[in-house]
């Protein structure tokens, strides 16, 4: 039977109940009923599943690693934390611009003006500061409206890091610390904040690409290649991706930096420097376990989760197919509206052909110059991960959306 619904937005609702509490709809409402159905699914936290398995190497390392004096592991960890979050918490307590992209509802999920889901898990860093922890990580599950393909969907998962240090403790390996300090009203350059020394600043980049690169070497291997790129985030600084040259190219695996030191201040832990850190556990397990579609992560079919079904996650585990089916592709033209953004189309077919369809992909854009309209041509690829969809299953969903397109974003089939 077909798995598609009709109700691709909650337009017949004046509230949404989530996490048994009612959240009221306005006119930033984009969450769709098929992503609210994601909430609950905690794949992070099921054990006998690739991102289960990921995440748990990951932890394990810190915590045979590094360990407090009382025997205890220094990083605490958070793993089920709602993803119900404000703009403060989402892009103000980071440090976000107000002018940033991923404020925007064609990037983000709002359930109000006042609520969303988070974007990042980073989400959490200043609450979790003050509540008084120098040393973290955070895993939990993401939303983010993306392009449709096999390596993108709505929703994935995310592991951050974050380690705040006093002078003692960032000091405490140089054998003559005298002169040395954390901060200064100096200037802002490539290299350090106008708040760091320059040399807080390369102790705390040292540190943090030490603990990066060791974490690389357990996935990967000790003779991983690797290199560091410059890159940018709002509450980092200086900041670099980490890539490796896995399978004959080079691959990002994480984000990083320097910790902005205003968010260290708001959070009442301004004496301190500290560095951050962000995995994707989603492409990672898909790399580590060569999964070729996002998709399959969220698959319940037990072909699939048996083979992840091991207790120690260092097990060696090469993700074998199950039978791959048949695709099928259609084509859907239409005038859009100068309200009309992508975004919102992917949102629609996701809803109503949910893991039926496997990528969509804006393949012309046609500009009359008479009428002075647009046109946008989609081609859609219908794949089921685990049986064989029909051409009138197909047909029903493309219609479907051609319908709906026509009805929730205004714009005219051709």
């Amino acid at each position: 039977m077909p798995s598609h619904t009709t109700d691709t937005r909650f337009n017949n609702y004046s509230e949404i109940e989530l996490f048994n509490q009612k959240y009221p709809i306005d006119s930033c409402t984009n969450i769709t009923p098929r992503i609210t159905s994601k909430l609950n699914k905690q794949l992070h936290n099921k054990r006998g599943h690739p991102l289960f398995l990921t995440r748990q190497r990951i932890q394990n390392y810190f915590y045979n690693n590094f360990i407090k004096s009382s025997g205890n592991p220094l990083f605490a960890v958070f793993d089920n934390i709602s993803p119900i979050v404000t703009p403060y918490q989402n892009f103000d307590s980071l440090l976000f611009p107000h002018d940033h992209p991923g404020r925007l509802a064609t990037d983000t999920y709002y359930i109000n003006s006042k609520h969303l889901l988070r974007s990042h898990i980073t989400a959490h860093d200043e609450e979790l500061i003050k509540m008084g922890f120098n040393a973290f990580l955070s895993v939990g599950d993401v939303f983010r409206r993306d392009e449709i393909d096999f390596s993108h969907y709505p929703a994935f998962h995310q592991l951050d890091g974050l380690r705040l240090f006093s002078e003692q403790e960032l000091f405490h390996g140089i054998k003559d610390p005298t002169g040395l300090k954390l901060f200064e009203n100096g200037n802002r350059t490539n290299d350090k904040q106008d708040k760091h020394t320059v040399d807080a600043s390369k102790l705390v980049e040292f540190d943090l690409k030490h603990v990066l690169v060791g974490i690389t070497q357990k996935l990967f291997g000790k003779d991983i290649k690797y290199r560091w790129v410059d890159c940018y985030f709002p509450f980092t600084h200086p900041s670099w991706e980490l890539e490796i040259f896995y399978e004959n190219e080079w691959m990002e695996v994480l984000g990083c930096g320097v910790l902005e030191q205003a968010i260290a201040i708001n959070a009442g832990a301004g004496n301190k420097v500290g560095w951050a850190f962000g995995i994707g556990l989603d492409r990672l397990a898909m790399i580590q376990y060569h999964i070729p579609d996002i998709r399959l992560l969220w698959s319940e079919d037990r072909r699939f989760l048996d083979q992840f079904n091991v207790d120690n996650p260092e097990t060696k585990i090469v993700y074998k197919p199950i039978s791959k089916y048949m695709c099928r592709q259609t084509d859907i033209s239409f005038w859009i509206t100068d309200s009309f953004v992508s975004s919102d189309f992917y949102d629609l077919v996701r809803s109503v052909g949910g893991d039926n369809i496997e990528r969509v992909a804006l393949i012309d854009i046609y500009s009359d110059v008479k009428t002075a309209r647009t046109s946008h041509c989609y081609t859609i690829t219908f794949q089921h991960m685990e049986r064989v969809i029909s051409v009138e299953e197909v047909k029903e969903i493309h219609n479907h959306i051609a319908l709906l397109a026509e009805q929730q974003l205004g714009v005219q089939i051709r």
